[in-house]
């Protein structure tokens, strides 16, 4: 049997549960196809509006399709429901006689089916894709033998990474240990300001342009910045020399401090909007910036930004309150013990993104070999 034509919208059916259910687990998705916690505060939200996303539901977002050429679409593969904003659409497949979950899914993950997405999105500022027309899209299904084929390949790849993921996690518990067992010792904890110098170095000769500009993201890292920075003027910017450390003060609408470390051999530049400091070369035998980095991805420091935070209308997390936040400080030799795990565990973090963003680059290959499998069979 050959290749079937659908309209999507022959496909899937909208569900839309509200939560009745006490779910406070409030995710997204983000331009990856991924479901990921909201970093937006959620202690006032009324979870009750928000949508339940079960396991093989998806969920799709038509917002921003063309801007970030990206249809943003993901399926949910969790064994415990979660909850979505009520501004995302919820769905499941119609009949799983026809078409494979997660062979719908992977028909996504490629760069085509985004640019298509751009093509049919609006004329607005956002370039939205709305639903309906998301609905009209029209996609070709081989029979479904064929399908589960090549979903069983994608299964395969995807439990190796996750595998892989697993250990990623028992090394993130290890430093966790570390650093909890450092927590009980008060003796010794240490004000911050005792160790660290703000860095007000500009790049006032402009020697850094703007492949050198830097914005920083929600995961405490820098990355390259979606401003329009073509009439800014550069020489303002603060230069960020390897393991100076920038953040934005500003704390409402978050539940974290924006924070990040250079770690590149050369600068990179933020906006004079952020703060810059460094560890004070004399302490540098007391105070390992890898170590004070690892400190600050912890939950707990967030949890103290937002306490320390202050302001009528938006919240600050001051440069004064940075230095009064104490900190353990044990002996050099553990803090770069600590360190370098922590080190490990984050290049093993960015090699599991990059096999997962090649599970992704294969999906086009194995829906273009399920087509070929499909029309050779006809």
């Amino acid at each position: 049997m050959a290749l079937t034509k659908y309209r999507i919208r022959e496909l899937v059916k909208v569900v839309d549960e509200r939560n009745d259910l006490g779910i406070r687990d409030f995710y997204g998705i983000n331009k990856s196809k991924e479901f990921m916690i909201t970093n937006a505060k959620t202690e006032n939200l009324d979870e009750r509006k928000y949508k339940v996303v079960r396991r093989n539901r998806f969920v799709y977002s038509g917002m921003q399709t063309g801007r970030d050429e990206c249809i943003r679409i993901s399926m949910f593969t969790g064994n415990y429901p979660i909850i979505v904003s009520p501004a995302y659409v919820t769905f499941e497949i119609l009949d799983t006689d026809i078409v494979h979950p997660e062979y719908f899914f992977m028909m996504f993950l490629s760069k085509e089916k985004d640019r298509l997405g751009w093509f049919y999105s609006d004329s607005s500022i956002r370039a939205n894709l709305d639903w309906e027309v998301f609905c009209d899209i029209e996609v070709e299904l081989p029979p479904l033998d064929i399908q589960e084929k090549y979903v069983a390949i994608y299964k395969a790849m995807l439990a190796n990474q996750k595998a892989y993921e697993n250990g990623l996690e028992d090394l993130k518990l290890v430093c966790d240990g570390y650093f909890d067992k450092l927590k009980k010792n008060h003796s010794l904890y240490k004000k911050l300001g005792n160790f660290i110098e703000k860095n007000e170095l500009r790049n006032s000769d402009k020697k850094f342009d703007k492949e050198h500009v830097r914005g920083i993201s929600n995961k405490k890292e820098f990355m390259l910045t979606k401003a329009d920075i073509s009439k800014t003027d550069l020489s303002k910017f603060l230069v960020i020399p390897k393991n100076f450390f920038a953040y934005n003060s500003r704390t409402d609408g978050r539940n974290m401090l924006v924070l990040a470390i250079n770690k590149l051999d050369n600068p990179v530049i933020v906006t004079w909007n952020y703060n810059s400091f460094n560890v004070i070369d004399d302490k540098l035998q007391e105070l390992n910036p890898d170590f004070l980095y690892a400190f600050f991805k912890r939950a707990e420091f967030d949890r103290l930004v937002r306490f320390m935070s202050w302001g009528s209308s938006q919240e600050l997390f001051s440069w004064d309150s940075l230095c009064d936040v104490k900190i353990p400080v044990p002996d050099i030799e553990i803090q770069n013990s600590i360190a370098q795990l922590y080190n490990v565990y984050l290049e093993r973090k960015q090699i599991n993104e990059r096999l997962k963003q090649q599970i992704k680059d294969i999906c086009p290959i194995l829906i273009a070999g399920a087509i070929k499998e499909a029309n050779a069979n006809a």
